[in-house]
């Protein structure tokens, strides 16, 4: 099918992109004691030469004690991480792109580096990685506070330092979706409840926060999902009801565009219907979302971490329902980790250049 649609320019709320392809945020592990390097700079640079439409960084830790459990994941906050930042969106600016940084906090969720210094205690809403699972702290309401002005005061700097937008890391079983999920946020007071609006006052909080800190004109993302890594199957919303009361509260407090996060972007998010969920969410909210989910590729991202080969696929599902308005962006992962040139070759036909996703690529940054 022709990819004509897939190249048709974005505009919302002063986000102008050329396209509709947006660099999926993926950990590198490249930024030593958390600060990007030139090395970082020129990754995303040749993403933004080859024509993505936005790029969203690596998530990014917000200035809390543990928002990170890896050395050499980037900081958003700090004199000289900041300044790695600088020349990033610079970088990028040269090439013609647009950037958003992925501010995150990773909460209760243990670090796999050995050499990883482990804080006295990691945030998390009850003291749970999982179910049943104890592991952080139950964070204090001052803590939560200091949380929330953390992602307020990243936000700000990101403006400050020339990013076009920024995103929210909500999903994935990490700190805002920790306390997303019944499972893992079993508070009794302002901060949980046995409904999910209840359990999003966090991300809701934070929201308003960045808001404010950035103003009403600057574009804001949250990324969430349904599934967690602690859990494939979980579904925080069951129906579209519920799913419609959840992203309500966070549309309401200021999120402008949602990135919907599923493993495979085609599959149905309810019975009766063929939507994704970035297909729900734009029909439950009236707002942008992007769509995510092994884009481009054979398999699944998860199992391809594993180490499972992914060769090229067809775009033909993308194409068609990203033409009948389905969802509005789609965001590509291991494609463009693999291959820089990935969008620009799709556009100008070259679909015998794609290439296979080696867990290879993982090691450099190429």
């Amino acid at each position: 099918m022709a990819a004509d649609v897939l190249f048709q320019p974005f505009s919302f709320k002063g986000l102008n992109l050329k396209n509709r392809f947006v660099m999926a945020p993926m950990t590198r592990s490249f930024s030593p004691g958390g600060v990007p390097t030139e090395e970082v700079a020129q990754y995303y640079k040749r993403r933004a030469a080859a024509e993505v439409g936005l790029i969203v960084s690596e998530g990014t830790g917000v200035n809390r004690p543990a928002s990170l459990n890896d050395k050499n994941v980037p900081r958003f906050h700090g004199e000289k991480e900041l300044a790695g930042w600088k020349r990033v969106i610079e970088a990028v600016h040269e090439a013609g792109g647009a950037m958003a940084p992925q501010l995150w906090h990773v909460g209760a969720v243990r670090s796999r580096d050995p050499e990883f210094a482990t804080p006295e205690t990691y945030d998390s809403p009850s003291g749970l990685t999982r179910p049943g699972k104890e592991f952080g702290k139950p964070m204090t309401e001052e803590e939560v506070a200091d949380a929330i002005q953390a992602f307020a005061d990243a936000a700000l700097a990101a403006k400050q330092l020339g990013f076009e937008t920024i995103e929210l890391h909500g999903a994935h079983g990490y700190l805002i979706d920790q306390f997303f999920w019944e499972g893992t946020n079993v508070r009794e007071d302002a901060y949980g409840s046995k409904g999910l609006p209840g359990r999003a006052r966090f991300a809701a909080d934070i929201l308003k926060a960045v808001r404010q800190a950035v103003g009403p004109d600057y574009p804001v993302i949250i990324r969430i999902s349904q599934w967690k890594q602690q859990d494939y199957e979980v579904k925080l919303a069951k129906t579209p009801k519920e799913m419609e009361a959840w992203l309500t509260t966070l549309t309401d407090a200021g999120a402008d565009i949602l990135h919907c996060s599923q493993r495979r972007f085609w599959e149905p998010e309810f019975e009766g219907s063929d939507l994704n969920f970035a297909g729900w969410a734009k029909k439950l909210t009236g707002v942008p979302t992007i769509s995510v989910g092994s884009v481009g590729l054979t398999g699944e991202f998860i199992a391809a971490w594993g180490g499972e080969a992914s060769t090229p696929a067809s775009l033909d599902e993308l194409i068609k329902r990203m033409d009948r308005g389905e969802f509005d962006l789609v965001a590509v992962g291991r494609a463009l980790l693999q291959d820089p040139n990935w969008v620009l070759k799709v556009k100008e036909g070259r679909n015998d250049e794609l290439m296979n996703y080696d867990l290879k690529a993982l090691a450099t940054l190429s």
